[in-house]
């Protein structure tokens, strides 16, 4: 079933049994639409070399690394970017299968053929062997709806990956990261040099399709002349100047806000349930994806719990499903005013 069909599915479902407990909800703008920073007012210039700096120096990154963090209008844009120049190079891409469909679409729409690979219930990370082209490499750090961190062990096998061939890159894709500095397995890949990191103000701060930073590898400067070609209009620029001086906070109250209605959905889930969620899933920071290993069907069924079935991210084998915590029934109790 896919994302468009389970919202139809999810709707009817829900319309027909007041008792069945929501965990499907996926939109985190409008669960949180009343903590999103408001735009700016004034019509001020900001220069995208400021906000690149600004950027690295949020998350801790060295900022002579500025002129490889290309600014630009958030990762869907980046990675647009980087498909096209791919394509140009007639590089190899291999995409996670279960995680964001819009991962194909870019990359079909830029000419590309990627190839897969599952997240779920584990990343499996490709084993083709190597040949004369290009090979990237696309993880989700964290991962969703795997819903946690790239695991030590999972970061090792990604460097192994890269060594077997000096053609080989990583494109990370960061936006569920609402911590800063970046967590300790993605500045891991990124020390290899072979790593393209993408990161923008859509989760931390709410605002998508605004602004997003791609920082490149050092032998990148073809690319970097692509970005740079294509940049975010005035307004934009002033209002992730913004976000990231006068709104720095932001993120953690995003994270902080995520954890208490996960908290809520742990509250109401049988305990049959709860302890089928990974421990690692239901501790990482500001996650709001639960894999659990029953199917949909046995969920609602069985619990009166409406999830998310796998296919809603993409192509997957794995029989479980996905819970989240952005439904209604999991956020602020409202105040009773006297």
């Amino acid at each position: 079933m896919r994302f468009e069909e389970f919202q139809e599915f999810r709707q009817r479902r829900l319309g027909a049994s007041s008792s069945l407990l929501d965990a499907a909800e996926t939109n985190v703008y409008r669960a949180l639409a009343p903590m999103r920073p408001k735009p700016p007012t004034d019509m001020s210039t900001v220069h995208r070399c400021d906000l690149a700096r600004a950027w690295l120096r949020r998350f801790e990154l060295p900022e002579e690394w500025s002129g490889h963090a290309m600014v630009c209008r958030g990762v869907r844009h980046g990675l647009s970017v980087v498909f096209h120049w791919l394509r140009g190079v007639q590089a190899r891409l291999w995409l996670p299968s279960d995680v964001y469909p819009v991962y194909f679409e870019l990359a079909r729409a830029a000419g590309l053929a990627p190839a897969s690979y599952p997240t779920l219930p584990e990343p499996a990370l490709p084993r083709s062997p190597t040949d004369h082209r290009p090979e990237y490499l696309l993880l989700a750090n964290p991962s969703k709806p795997l819903g946690r961190y790239l695991s030590d062990a999972e970061c090792t096998a990604a460097i192994s990956w890269l060594r077997q061939s000096p053609g080989r890159h990583l494109l990370i894709d960061s936006v569920y990261d609402l911590g800063s500095p970046f967590a300790a397995g993605t500045r891991r890949l990124l020390d290899t040099g072979r790593a393209v990191l993408l990161h923008s103000v859509t989760k931390g701060w709410l605002w998508p399709r605004t602004f997003g930073v791609v920082l490149l590898a050092p032998a990148q400067a073809e690319l970097a002349e692509a970005f740079r070609a294509d940049t975010p209009t005035s307004a934009q620029l002033r209002l992730a100047h913004r976000l990231l001086t006068e709104h720095s906070d932001v993120p953690g109250q995003v994270a902080g806000e995520l954890a208490e209605r996960a908290e809520r959905l742990f509250e109401r889930l049988p305990d049959e349930v709860l302890t089928a969620i990974p421990m690692a899933s239901r501790t990482c920071p500001g996650n709001y994806f639960f894999p659990v290993g029953i199917p949909a069907e046995m969920l609602e069924r069985e619990y009166g719990v409406l999830a998310a079935p796998v296919s809603v991210f993409g192509q997957n084998s794995w029989s479980g499903s996905i819970l989240t915590s952005l439904a209604d029934a999991f956020g602020p109790t409202p105040t009773v005013t006297r």
